[in-house]
C-alpha cells in the first residue's frame, strides 16, 4: 500500500522495497534515494492512538494503542546503522534519515493514529502518514538525481530483495 502510495506521489524518487538486512532475518521495508538523502523506511500499521511520552526519568517511549512499542523504534536504528555502515563504505557523505510510516488499519474510515496537525519524533525519527513521508522524500536537498540512482544501484547489491 505505501510503495503505490509513494510511486504516485514520488515520482522521481528511486525506492527499493523489501530488502534483506545483511546477516540478519530482518528487513527493510523501504529504501528511497532523495534529494535530501536515503531515507529507511519501517512502515507500520496499528489500530490505535500513536503516542510519544517522556516519563519523569528515563527515555521518550513510543505508545500505540497505549501499549509500549518502544522497541520499533530500536529495530528502525538497527537499519539506519547498516544503510549508514554500507554507504560509509562507499565513501560519500551521505545523509541517512530513519522513520517509521504509519498506514491506516483496513476499513474506510480508519486513520493511522497520528495527530493530524503535528509530527511526532522519537529519537530524531519522524513518525509519519504516507502523504507527510512524501513530501518529505521530494523536498529539496544536495543529492543529483544520477547520484540517487547511483546509490540505488550499489545498495541493492548490498541489501539484495528479500
Amino acid at each position: 500500500m505505501l510503495a503505490a502510495s509513494l510511486a504516485k506521489r514520488c515520482p522521481d524518487v528511486p525506492i527499493l522495497h523489501d530488502r534483506r538486512m545483511p546477516r540478519s532475518s530482518a528487513n527493510i521495508d523501504h529504501l528511497a534515494f532523495a534529494a535530501s538523502g536515503v531515507y529507511v523506511i519501517d512502515t507500520k500499521r496499528y489500530k490505535g492512538k500513536v503516542e510519544v511520552v517522556k516519563p519523569l526519568f528515563g527515555q521518550r517511549r513510543l505508545r500505540i494503542a497505549g501499549r509500549d512499542q518502544t522497541k520499533l523504534v530500536e529495530g528502525l536504528a538497527r537499519q539506519v546503522a547498516a544503510v549508514q555502515a554500507a554507504l560509509a563504505d562507499l565513501g560519500g557523505d551521505v545523509p541517512v534519515r530513519g522513520c517509521l510510516c504509519f498506514v491506516a488499519p483496513a476499513g474506510l474510515f480508519a486513520d493511522s493514529g497520528l495527530p493530524l496537525l503535528r509530527t511526532l519524533e522519537i529519537q530524531g525519527f519522524p513518525l509519519d502518514h504516507p502523504r507527510r513521508l512524501a513530501k518529505r522524500l521530494n523536498g529539496r536537498g544536495p543529492l543529483a538525481a544520477e547520484q540517487a540512482a547511483g546509490l540505488q544501484l550499489e545498495l541493492a547489491k548490498r541489501f539484495p530483495s528479500a
